[in-house]
């Protein structure tokens, strides 16, 4: 065996490999490389979409969060203001109904004291009437004195 003529044949059989390498081994290789880092780079893109997705669902959230305090605020602020105002017309009406209460009970007061004074007046005239008999010891007329008692209920 000659060492030319093996090297010559190694040669031969390294130039047969790489080109079945290139020809057979490489291209599904470089596919396969080609395939991955595509799916590499898509997963990548799909994960920085999402990301932006994520960030703008969280800005939108906050949004709807805000709108969603402030309109709860408004809320209890109109509550607020129609419970103030519940309360401040129920006092308008207890006071109006105090004043009237007030006002009727004056009415009915002095109505009755009215009705004691005209009672009394007619007690005392009928007192001076027997008085008046007493020491007259005679009837008095009532009709005839009418006008003397009425003066005299009228000084009472």
């Amino acid at each position: 065996m000659n060492i030319n003529s093996t090297i010559i044949g190694q040669m031969i059989a390294f130039a047969i490999f790489v080109w079945f390498c290139m020809k057979f081994v490489w291209p599904p290789l470089i596919g396969a490389i080609n395939e991955r880092q595509r799916k590499i780079e898509e997963g990548l893109n799909a994960a920085e979409k999402a990301k932006a997705d994520l960030a703008s669902a969280e800005q939108k959230v906050e949004a709807e969060f805000a709108a969603a305090k402030s309109e709860a605020a408004a809320i209890i602020d109109k509550a607020n203001k129609t419970a103030n105002q519940m309360i401040e017309d129920a006092k308008e009406q207890a006071r109006l109904e105090g004043e009237r209460i007030i006002q009727a009970a004056h009415t009915a007061i002095e109505q009755e004291i009215a009705q004691t004074r005209e009672q009394l007046r007619s007690q005392v005239a009928s007192l001076a009437v027997l008085g008046a008999e007493k020491i007259l010891e005679d009837n008095v007329d009532e009709q005839k004195h009418a006008s003397m008692l009425e003066q005299l209920a009228a000084k009472l």
